[in-house]
């Protein structure tokens, strides 16, 4: 009995693969294909060892490009920070004395990016804290629908209508001049998953 292994090709006897198995299943998906047939016992195992690892490897995937380690102590006022899972921009910030048996201790006050809302932490200075990855890109706004979802067209031409209209003046603001028929572009922000569009400006790539 013998079991291929996707990337390599490498076959392994069934004496050998319980023992390797476990070295090479964190890099390497194991495919249903074999040289000779499996018992389904043991085909079925393995499949189900394969999704359980992709959906491991999804996952990390996923959340590589929202967040990254930073010490606390490298933080800085108007920065970034995550908080209680939120992703806010950084307003106050106090350092408290070393003390003879513990770590100088950093107060951060944080104001969520999306919703406004002020959230605080006390974290060790020599400790890491979560940066969300926060991008921001210009959209033409092209149309409003009557839900009040924007219709955005990006670079390439393409049209996205995922993003409500924002709440308050800037939303105001924004039907006012797309009413008048203004020709703006929309700054949306981007952090952990959710986007919201915070500015306006003329379109000067005409």
């Amino acid at each position: 009995l013998k079991i291929r292994l996707r990337w390599t090709g490498i076959a392994l006897s069934d004496r050998q693969h319980c023992s390797i198995f476990g070295l090479w299943a964190t890099a390497l998906s194991v495919t249903n294909t074999t040289r000779f047939d499996l018992p389904v016992g043991l085909q079925s195992q393995l499949t189900t060892m394969s999704e359980e690892l992709n959906d491991d490897f999804d996952v990390a995937e996923s959340g590589v490009s929202n967040v990254y380690p930073a010490q606390c102590s490298s933080l800085r006022k108007n920065g970034y920070v995550v908080i209680k899972s939120r992703p806010c921009k950084i307003v106050e910030m106090s350092t408290s004395k070393t003390g003879k048996h513990g770590h100088a201790k950093v107060h951060l006050v944080g104001i969520d990016l999306f919703s406004g809302k002020k959230y605080e932490d006390i974290c060790p200075s020599t400790h890491n804290m979560d940066v969300p990855v926060v991008k921001r890109a210009d959209y033409q706004l092209v149309d409003i629908s009557a839900d009040n979802f924007l219709s955005l067209m990006l670079e390439s031409g393409d049209i996205r209508e995922d993003i409500k209209i924002p709440d308050g003046d800037l939303g105001s603001e924004i039907r006012q001049k797309f009413d008048a028929g203004e020709d703006i572009l929309c700054t949306v922000l981007c952090a952990m998953g959710s986007e919201m569009v915070i500015a306006t400006k003329p379109n000067s790539n005409k």
